[in-house]
This record gives structure tokens, C-alpha cells and sequence, in this order.
């Protein structure tokens, strides 16, 4: 397995893994997501089996303290591989911040795993 940046070439991977958790955002419009993984303060890295792309993490980042993990997810015959995990600790030093912040709805036992500390969150959708 490799880990490395995002490059465009990683993009159609990246959708149907996104499609595969029925993540409609993402795939509904490739150019926005290519914009959105290339965005200034987005860090995007994936991990590869050869060429397949099998995982993905993209954060968003102030450069300097806070970060978010907007969405990471790995192809589920390769979970329990230690994939996810990589993929965040790699990520997590190239954006620059101090802590990563994040929302999740299905993977709280493989959040709890790393150092951290539990908040109350709320998902804001502005109409």
C-alpha cells in the first residue's frame, strides 16, 4: 500500500468509493469534487493498492491550529488493515494544524481508538 496527495488521476477511485457508502455529494459533479480536493486549505491523500485507489482522507485546515476531517473512508474489502488509520496520520501533519476536528455518524469505535476528547457537535445546514 501507498499513501500519497491527491492527483486528479485518483478521482474516479475516489467516486466510486463515495458511491459505495452512498455519498451522493461528491460523484453528483466530478469538476466540483476535483475543485473541492484541490481547494486552498484542503488536504487531500489517498491510499493505493498499485494503481487502485482502496481509501481516501480530505481535511480542511486553518494552516495553523484547526482542522477538519471532511470525509475519509476506505473500500470495505480492505478494512481492518490499518488503512484508515494511515491515511489520517499521514494527513493530519500536512495540514499544518494542531488538532483535526470531526463529525461521524457510523465509525465512533475507530475514532476512539486515537487520543482525543469527546464534544457535542452539530451539522448546520444553511438554508
Amino acid at each position: 500500500m501507498t499513501l500519497t496527495q491527491y492527483e486528479e488521476t485518483h478521482l474516479p477511485g475516489i467516486l466510486a468509493i463515495c458511491e459505495a457508502e452512498n455519498w451522493p455529494s461528491l460523484p453528483a459533479d466530478p469538476s466540483r469534487a476535483h475543485a473541492v480536493f484541490t481547494a486552498p486549505g484542503v488536504t487531500t491523500v489517498v491510499a493505493l493498492d498499485g494503481e487502485q485507489v482502496v481509501g481516501f482522507a480530505y481535511l480542511q485546515s486553518d494552516g495553523h491550529i484547526q482542522a477538519h476531517l471532511s470525509q475519509m473512508a476506505v473500500h470495505r474489502s480492505y478494512r481492518r488493515k490499518g488503512i484508515g488509520r494511515a491515511l489520517l496520520e499521514y494527513a493530519a501533519p500536512l495540514t499544518g494544524a494542531q488538532r483535526v476536528d470531526l463529525v461521524t455518524d457510523t465509525a465512533e469505535d475507530f475514532y476512539r481508538a486515537f487520543e482525543h476528547r469527546t464534544f457535542n457537535g452539530f451539522r448546520i445546514y444553511p438554508s
